[in-house]
């Protein structure tokens, strides 16, 4: 009797499913749990297929070791960086951005939902897990009530690593409707520098000046970066 032939078919890429049941990501994770699988195994159980002549573990494995083995170097490829891997096209590119995104949020959650914000520092942490390791510029604002209990943030706009749109009356407006009696703004440096722009400085005083008009108190603007650590606070450099 002639064996099967199992050469990829070009026609129909190989998926999990094909590998030798040692092999495959989802088999592990039946027997022995998630926790024992790589990076790359995790990602394979989630894009599922490869392409001909690069199977799914191949490809993410190379994912990964392009990325200093890190998820926090893969969170900073932009979609265009990582459609020009191959073997990963638009639906792939979404859902690795997916997975990144939930794991941001999972790291942002905290046990309280609302907690109060006393301090530059308490803002810093509430915000860098969100986007201090973005590889483009987001605006955020945080509504609080009197006690500086967040009520809600927000993202106000995505731009460049160089560049955000704002728009200061949509803060407000989103101030007014939620009650909010004091507001907090922060947005992300992808570049690591902490120093304020000269279009940081506008935007801080444009939002300052509304407050001011609305009897809402303006409480800080944070600037944040991938370090855990390190923040620019121009609360806490006299300059509000």
């Amino acid at each position: 009797m002639k064996d099967y032939d199992l050469t990829p078919d070009p026609e129909h890429p190989r998926t999990v499913k094909d590998f030798d049941s040692e092999d495959q990501p989802r088999e592990k994770a039946i027997r022995n749990g998630c926790s024992v699988l790589s990076n790359a195994d995790l990602l394979a159980i989630i894009l599922r297929t490869g392409t001909p002549g690069n199977p799914v573990t191949s490809l993410c494995r190379k994912l990964l070791n392009d990325n200093d083995g890190r998820l926090k170097t893969l969170e900073r490829r932009t979609r265009k960086e990582l459609l020009k891997i191959k073997g990963i096209g638009m639906t792939k590119a979404i859902q690795i951005e997916a997975v990144l995104e939930l794991i941001r949020r999972y790291n942002s959650e905290g046990d309280n939902p609302r907690p109060i914000l006393r301090s530059s520092r308490d803002i810093a942490e509430f915000m860098t897990p969100k986007i201090g390791n973005l590889p483009h510029e987001e605006i955020w604002v945080i509504l609080l009530s009197q006690r500086f209990q967040v009520i809600r943030d927000i993202q106000i706009s995505v731009g460049s690593a160089t560049a955000s749109i704002f728009d200061v009356k949509k803060i407000m407006k989103h101030a007014l409707l939620e009650g909010a009696q004091a507001i907090a703004m922060a947005h992300n440096h992808p570049s690591g520098n902490l120093v304020p722009s000269s279009s940081d400085n506008a935007i801080t005083h444009q939002l300052a000046d509304a407050c001011s008009t609305m009897s809402i108190r303006f409480v800080d603007h944070i600037i944040v970066t991938s370090s855990s650590d390190a923040y620019y606070s121009f609360h806490d450099n006299g300059r509000i």
